[in-house]
């Protein structure tokens, strides 16, 4: 049968776009229909203006620490409706770069919902396309829990829209959403209070990260409010709202931002029409190349509920391209040892197992931790520490993982993960020798296990 298309993309945010472009380059006939902004989440509602925000939050820490150099400033202000301004241009900037990569790698771009009416075919905007394969790329989007009041709350969707700077702001969640979200607010002036549910936020990163960024947070103040969660909020006469936790206590805020996990977005994609399963989580079930249990239908990103990251998503995009058009390119995605960063302040970067991690497969660990005061803080009077952290296989003296929270810990990170991905030993981390004076140094000079 001839079809349309060879490939029929769903979504073009960052695992969509990229499969869909080196498909086009492969030699395959494709299209893209996207209902709302190219690039997706990261581009737009995710981690390119969260960054963004995150460095100009990042401001009033150099202001704090500019007295430590000899300058002397005038009280500084900061204007919410510029830096949210000149994010919006960027983030333009970018939806037109997006248009150009996929319009000039021969991708047919179609602007609107696509909803699957068949295994080899798509309906948008009331056209119907025939495809060999379809792509469903479409990514998560932001929940909040069912209670009363939740239409009083905001997601990160809205927080990248406001109109202004809340003057108080209370985060809900323990994931990196909400402890980002948290800096954010807290950097450029909002009273912050940071609210989770559970013991210790930041499940599943290691032990000794979480507690030391809980304490370096509550040194800069950010009211953490563990064991805690909403039982509903209530819009008052004034215009705050009031959160009633479920202990029975009131908090007072602006603002209540969710930041407590997103779903797979598969409204209306017409997943009834083909034989597209879930798994028990709600996501679409796959198997190792990433295709369906509806053989021409694949799903990669968010949707299938992996590793929820955008390099990760696009690594998943070019290796459906190459399967499907340029087999003899094809490799694998390795989800072993990540990096990945969390843009808290201070930031965290992390790669490869945690000591948990480790303990639990069976490892027999040496741990290297320091914890010390950055060069850049020792003419201030502020008393921020950086921890650094080795995991290391005791037997066989492979770097298991490394672990960082401070100062440009995920521009750090990324070259240890090259080490970890390549298998190296500690033996090789203390032959290396350092840049000198710099934090990150401190990687191949931990000499002595901790424990």
């Amino acid at each position: 049968m001839a079809y349309d298309f060879d490939l029929f993309v769903i979504g073009a945010g960052s695992g969509g776009v990229r499969a869909a472009r080196f498909a086009a380059g492969f030699g395959a006939k494709v299209a893209v229909a996207e209902s709302r902004y190219l690039g997706g989440t990261c581009v737009n509602v995710g981690c390119v203006p969260k960054k963004l925000l995150v460095y100009g939050a990042h401001v009033a820490d150099e202001l704090e620490q500019a007295a430590g150099f000899g300058w002397t400033l005038e009280e500084g202000h900061f204007d919410w409706g510029t830096l949210i301004a000149n994010k919006n241009r960027e983030i333009e900037r970018l939806n037109g770069i997006y248009r150009n990569l996929l319009v000039n790698s021969g991708v047919n771009l179609l602007q609107g919902h696509a909803r699957m009416t068949g295994a080899h075919e798509v309906e948008v905007e009331g056209q119907r396309y025939s495809a060999e394969h379809i792509l469903i790329a479409t990514g998560g989007w932001p929940q909040v829990p069912d209670i009363p009041g939740k239409e009083l709350a905001i997601t990160s969707n809205e927080a990248f829209y406001l109109k202004d700077l809340p003057r108080r702001v209370l985060v809900v969640g323990g994931g990196y959403i909400a402890v980002e979200f948290a800096g954010i607010f807290q950097g450029l002036g909002a009273d912050t209070t940071l609210l989770y549910r559970g013991d210790l936020f930041l499940r599943g990163f290691d032990g000794s990260v979480r507690t030391h960024l809980k304490e370096e947070l509550e040194k800069r103040g950010l009211n953490l409010q563990f064991n805690a969660d909403i039982q509903r909020i209530d819009k008052l006469e004034d215009g705050s709202l009031k959160a009633t936790l479920k202990d029975g206590r009131e908090l007072l805020t602006d603002c209540v931002f969710y930041a407590t996990g997103r779903r797979p977005m598969l409204d209306n994609l017409g997943l009834e029409n083909t034989g597209v399963e879930l798994d028990p989580r709600g996501y679409i079930r796959v198997d190792e190349q990433y295709q369906t249990t509806e053989p021409s239908v694949l799903a990669i990103g968010d949707v299938i509920g992996r590793v929820q990251l955008t390099p990760v998503a696009l690594a998943e995009g070019m290796a459906v391209a190459r399967r499907l058009f340029k087999p003899e390119q094809y490799r694998p995605v390795d989800y072993q040892n990540i990096p990945t960063a969390v843009f808290s302040q201070p930031p965290i970067g992390t790669v490869g197992l945690t000591e948990e991690q480790a303990l639990a497969a069976g490892h027999k660990v040496q741990i290297f931790e320091s914890r010390f005061r950055a060069m850049k803080l020792t003419l201030t009077d502020i008393q921020e520490k950086t921890l650094m952290k080795l995991v290391v296989d005791a037997e066989t003296d492979k770097v298991l993982g490394c672990h960082m929270v401070g100062p440009d810990a995920g521009e750090i990170i990324q070259g240890l993960g090259i080490a970890l991905k390549a298998g190296a030993t500690k033996q090789q981390f203390d032959e290396t020798i350092g840049v000198h004076p710099t934090a990150a140094e401190e990687f191949v000079t931990l000499r002595t296990a901790t424990r």
